[in-house]
């Protein structure tokens, strides 16, 4: 009895939803509005001075809990732009297929040179395919959404509040105390011996003689 009654109950279910209307998209034909801060993928993008803002310091690397991020350091050369001498990176490598969207690397960067941006990559049939490497990250920074976070703001936001610095009290200077001069050991004079005392003969009283007693007349 007991397995009709779940029968009936898991049809029940079945036909009270079939006529539902549909709940899902055919992505990515079809994409629904996120949130503002929805972030999936990784961009390189430029400084202020139009060039790639990325020294290769390393420092997203290390970040990486997942070590999914490869960084090729270049030499010193003179900006194009600034003619001043700075650092670039050769190359720049992301593993989408193991990175956890943690964004560490996003908030260790001073540079503001790794951002997030809100549009996913394409479908993909080989884990190769979700291998970023250098020219897919500077095509995402001029193609796609920034995200709303970068380094330095998110680093701002998670510093404690500023106390304010108040003026040093003043100690005040420690009191003089004037050696105190040691006691001089007090004189004591010497005891004389006490004489030993001179024992008196004891006095001893005649004895009374009894009295007559009374005779009475007769």
């Amino acid at each position: 009895m007991g397995h009709i009654n779940d029968t009936l109950r898991a049809l029940w279910t079945t036909l009270r939803t079939a006529f539902r209307p549909t709940s899902t998209v055919q992505f990515p034909a079809v994409v629904r509005p996120r949130g503002e801060r929805y972030r999936v993928s990784f961009a390189l993008p430029d400084d202020e001075n139009g060039e790639m803002a990325c020294i290769g310091c390393l420092t997203c690397e290390r970040i990486c809990p997942s070590q999914v991020i490869k960084v090729k350091p270049g030499v010193k050369r003179e900006s194009p732009v600034t003619g001043k001498k700075r650092a670039y990176t050769d190359d720049f490598v992301i593993d989408l297929s193991a990175c956890i969207q943690c964004e560490l690397c996003v908030q260790v960067c001073n540079n503001d040179a790794i951002v997030m941006v809100r549009e996913a990559e394409q479908p993909m049939f080989e884990r190769e395919d979700l291998v970023l490497g250098f020219a897919r990250l500077r095509k995402n920074a001029t193609d796609r959404t920034r995200s709303w976070g970068y380094g330095t703001m998110l680093q701002e936001s998670q510093e404690p509040a500023k106390v304010e610095k108040k003026a040093p009290a003043v100690k005040a200077a420690p009191a003089k105390t004037e050696p105190v001069a040691a006691a001089e050991p007090a004189k004591t004079e010497p005891v004389a011996a006490a004489e030993p005392a001179k024992a008196e003969p004891a006095k001893t009283e005649p004895a009374q003689e009894p009295a007559p007693a009374a005779v009475e007349p007769t």
